[in-house]
Order: C-alpha cells, then structure tokens, then sequence
C-alpha cells in the first residue's frame, strides 16, 4: 500500500492502461458477458477501472459494481447513462440502490492489496467481497497475478 501511494496520477493511469491490455489479451471478454467490476478509490491510487468499464459499454459487455447498502454489498448494473455519487469512503458508486440480484458472473474484478501464491486476496479488512463471493453461484477462478506477470 505505501508503495503505491507513491505514485503519480501519471504513473497509475500509464499501469492502469496496461493492466487493461493485459486483462483484454488474456481474458478476451466478449458481448453479453456478465462481468462485475470494482470502482477505484483514488486516494489510495488503485488502477483506474474506468478504461474497463467504458470498454465494457462500448462493447455489449453488462457492467455490475458494486455497492455498499445496510453494510452488506450489493451488485448494481450500470449503463452509460448511470448516475454516480461519491461516497463517504471516497467511492463512486450508482445514485441507485436496486440490487441486480445477479449471483452469476462471467468475471469478478475486485480491488486487493495483494494475493498469495493461491491466489487468496487480502483487502482493506472490512469483509464485504468475502461475503460477496460466498453469494456467488459457483466458484470463482483466481488469477493468481499472472495478469500483472505477464506485462
């Protein structure tokens, strides 16, 4: 987390770029894919899903992020006319609170500090994606980080 807090605007939107080549590449996310995608809290420098998200609309992709309601997170499908507030963690999240009820993802991009050789994310500890994952049908598969090796 220190380290990347060091970085510049510049430095994080030129690793955010090839953090998106690398997911299109390896992934190859296609129209009518279900994917749910975390939006970046700023001040703590995370990779700006923005380039994701806008790649997903463009491309016939349904878009979910999530939401923190009742302190439980929910998922939110958004368009390009959605509206965003910021949140009091910094977050911006859809002005609506109407849960999709999708418990079935193509893919799952959550925010992590780091992941151990199997893959397990660690957080900021408030819970919320371990909760989320265990709503979810099926199993996620884990990167492991080969997105980031592979750059």
């Amino acid at each position: 987390m220190q380290k990347r807090k060091t970085l510049s605007s510049d430095e994080v939107f030129l690793l955010s770029e090839a953090i998106f080549k690398n997911f299109v590449n390896f992934f190859k996310p296609f129209p009518g894919q279900k994917v749910h995608i975390f939006l970046p809290i700023a001040k703590f420098n995370e990779i700006n899903t923005q380039i994701f998200v806008e790649y997903f609309l463009n491309n016939g992709i349904r878009v979910f992020v999530p939401k923190v309601v009742d302190q439980k997170l929910i998922s939110i499908e958004i368009c390009k006319d959605s509206l965003f507030e910021t949140s009091s963690w910094g977050i911006l999240e859809p002005v609506s609170n109407q849960d999709s009820g999708i418990k079935e993802f193509d893919l799952v991009i959550t925010p992590v500090l780091y992941c151990d050789g199997l893959g397990n994310r660690v957080g900021y500890g408030k819970g919320f994606y371990d909760s989320f994952f265990q709503e979810l049908y099926g199993k996620p598969k884990k990167n492991r980080g080969e997105l980031l090796q592979s750059r």
